[in-house]
């Protein structure tokens, strides 16, 4: 199979602005969402990078459910390494109608499905991630890697922000961030892919109604409790840990 990449969205109240990062859509090998007859290939760490010492990153190809932990070390930039502790926790679906009220979609966004998908970041390397954006995207059924959407509001119903604007060592986040799955697309898994080589590590569990509880889980909204107030690192989940 071929994975598409879908860049990032960006919203605006009344107007939405499209932009994909790159020119060609990059292609590579799709993560594997259902079981395969070819052999499995020996584990291999997430990308070659400096971690710290005592750092075990969790294996290329890695098949977790929600509420499990990765460790994954990737390059954030040429001279910056990012190593974090990644818990997937909710992924819920919802509609335009119910939660994107008062913004104005196009007649091919229309047709995406919407997605919140929350999750936790603890920062295990040595560099301060400020500012940065969650590595995560979603796969869908028509096999688009789809990049988490920003808005230059505030979106009360999934913030999908970047980390704060300090983000050192130590520090931990949550982060519920929005996914636009095109033509339809449901959401399959989450899916952890710094490179275009690398074989995915990916979350999968239940998809529930945005507002459902869910079993063992008191909240059933999925929603950003850090309410994506995007800077400083101090208390309301964003301290040391």
């Amino acid at each position: 199979m071929r994975t598409r990449l879908l860049g990032p969205l960006v919203l605006v109240p009344a107007l939405l602005l499209s932009a994909c990062s790159g020119g060609d859509e990059p292609e590579g090998a799709a993560p594997e969402v259902t079981e395969s007859a070819t052999p499995t290939p020996e584990p291999l760490p997430t990308p070659d990078v400096e971690v710290p010492e005592g750092v075990e990153l969790t294996a290329q190809g890695s098949a977790l459910e929600l509420g499990d932990t990765a460790t994954v070390g990737y390059e954030v930039d040429q001279s910056t390494v990012g190593v974090l502790g990644i818990t997937v926790t909710d992924m819920r679906r919802t509609t335009f109608k119910e939660s994107f009220q008062g913004w104005k979609l196009d007649k091919q966004l229309a047709k995406a499905n919407p997605y919140f998908v929350e999750a936790t970041f603890k920062n295990l390397g040595e560099t301060d991630l400020g500012g940065q954006r969650p590595p995560l995207y979603i796969v869908d059924g028509n096999d688009t890697l789809v990049e988490s959407s920003t808005f230059v509001t505030e979106f009360e119903p999934c913030p999908s922000t970047s980390f704060p604007k300090k983000f050192r060592p130590g520090d931990k986040v949550t982060r519920c961030l929005v996914f636009l799955a095109p033509d339809a697309g449901e959401l399959v898994s989450v899916s952890f892919r710094p490179a275009q080589e690398f074989n995915p590590i990916t979350w999968s569990g239940d998809v529930l109604k945005l507002g459902a509880k869910r079993p063992g889980d008191g909240k059933g909204t999925g929603k950003d409790r850090n309410a994506g107030k995007g800077g400083g690192n101090g208390n309301g989940g964003n301290g040391r840990s």
